[in-house]
C-alpha cells in the first residue's frame, strides 16, 4: 500500500485528501518510481476545479500532480535502459487524473523520463520537469529564439516564466519580463534586463521579436508589441481560444503548446542544470499532507517560482 492524494468531485482545494491506496506495479516498458519530490502547476489546480472537465472527464476518484523526481524501485518486462536505484525525473502528461505524482509511487513509461540532474537533491528536482521542458521547447523549437533578439516573457516570476528568463539569457536574447512590482527585483536576478509592471497604467510598451506568454490574458495587446515577422506563443490553457482565433485575424499567429514528457528534452534540461545554466526556483516546500494549501496558494497568490511538494525527505 501507499499514500496518494485523491479527490471525488471537482471543486476547491478542500476536495483533496491523502488516502491509502494499492501500490502500482509496472507494466511492459514501465518502471516503478518512488517519488521524492513533486510540485503544483496552475494546470493541476485548473483540472481539480473542473476548469477543463471536457478534457479531464467525469470519472472519479482522480489523482493530481504532474512533476516527479525520485528513484527507480522496480522495472517492468522489456525494460533494459533504466536501472534499479537510478535517479530519474519527468512529468505526467495525462490530464484525466488516473494517476498522479502526488503519491509515494507512480509507474512511468521509460520514454517519458530521464536521469535526474546530479547537482540537485530529488525533492528540489521535482520543481522543474514540466516548466523546464515547456520553456525549453517553447523557445528552442516553437518560436526559435535567436541570439540578440528581444524577448518578452509575460508572467516572468511564475514557474515557466522564471525558467524562460534564464533560458532566454543563456540563448543570447535581451530579456524583458512582465510581472508584479513586488517581483521585479526577482526577475532581474534571473536575468531580465527590464521588468514591466503588469498593473502599470497604459499597459506594456516596446517592440519585441519574440513574446512568450505564460498567463493567457491581454494577448491582443501583447501581440501588438511584436515587430514585423515577430513570433508569439502562449503556454496557458486560458490563451487557447485567442491562439486559435489569431490565425483568422491580421497579424502574426499566436502559437500554443502543451509539452510532453520526452527523454531527450528532459536529458537536455538536466544537462543545463548540471552546467549551472538554469536553476529551479522554489517559493515554498509543502509536505504531501498540505497539498491542498499549495493548490490554494497557486490559485490566489502572485507566483514566485514553484510550490514544491516533499513526498519524502532527502
Amino acid at each position: 500500500m501507499m499514500r496518494a492524494v485523491e479527490y471525488d468531485r471537482y471543486g476547491d482545494a478542500g476536495q483533496l485528501s491523502v488516502r491509502t491506496v494499492p501500490k502500482p506495479q509496472p507494466k511492459r516498458g514501465e518502471v516503478l518510481v518512488r517519488v521524492h519530490g513533486s510540485s503544483v502547476n496552475p494546470v493541476d489546480a485548473k483540472i481539480r476545479s473542473g476548469g477543463i472537465r471536457m478534457m479531464s472527464g467525469r470519472k472519479f476518484p482522480k489523482r493530481t500532480g504532474m512533476d516527479f523526481a525520485g528513484e527507480v524501485e522496480a522495472v517492468g518486462p522489456g525494460v533494459a535502459d533504466v536501472a534499479l536505484g537510478q535517479r530519474v525525473w519527468g512529468f505526467l502528461s495525462d490530464v484525466s487524473g488516473r494517476t498522479g505524482a502526488a503519491a509515494d509511487y507512480i509507474t512511468v513509461r521509460t520514454s517519458a523520463l530521464s536521469e535526474a540532474p546530479t547537482t540537485l537533491d530529488l525533492v528540489t528536482a521535482g520543481a522543474l520537469p514540466s516548466v523546464g521542458v515547456t520553456a525549453l521547447r517553447a523557445l528552442r523549437d516553437v518560436v526559435r529564439l535567436q541570439p540578440g533578439e528581444d524577448l518578452l516573457v509575460v508572467g516572468g516570476s511564475g514557474g515557466v516564466g522564471s525558467i524562460a528568463i534564464q533560458l532566454g539569457q543563456v540563448m543570447g536574447a535581451k530579456v524583458t519580463a512582465v510581472a508584479s512590482a513586488a517581483n521585479a527585483a526577482f526577475c532581474r536576478e534571473l536575468g531580465a534586463t527590464r521588468v514591466i509592471d503588469y498593473a502599470a497604467r497604459g499597459g506594456p510598451s516596446g517592440e519585441f521579436d519574440v513574446i512568450l506568454d505564460t498567463y493567457g490574458g491581454s494577448l491582443g495587446a501583447y501581440r501588438r508589441l511584436l515587430r514585423r515577422r515577430g513570433r508569439m506563443m502562449t503556454t496557458s490553457i486560458d490563451g487557447m481560444t485567442f491562439a486559435l482565433l489569431s490565425a483568422l485575424s491580421p497579424g502574426p499567429r499566436v502559437r500554443q503548446m502543451m509539452a510532453r514528457s520526452r527523454r531527450a528534452d528532459l536529458a537536455a534540461l538536466a544537462e543545463s542544470v548540471d552546467q549551472g545554466k538554469i536553476r529551479p526556483v522554489v517559493e515554498r516546500i509543502y509536505p504531501l499532507e498540505s497539498l491542498g494549501e499549495a493548490h490554494h496558494a497557486v490559485e490566489t497568490g502572485h507566483a514566485r517560482g514553484k510550490k514544491l511538494i516533499a513526498v519524502v525527505s532527502d
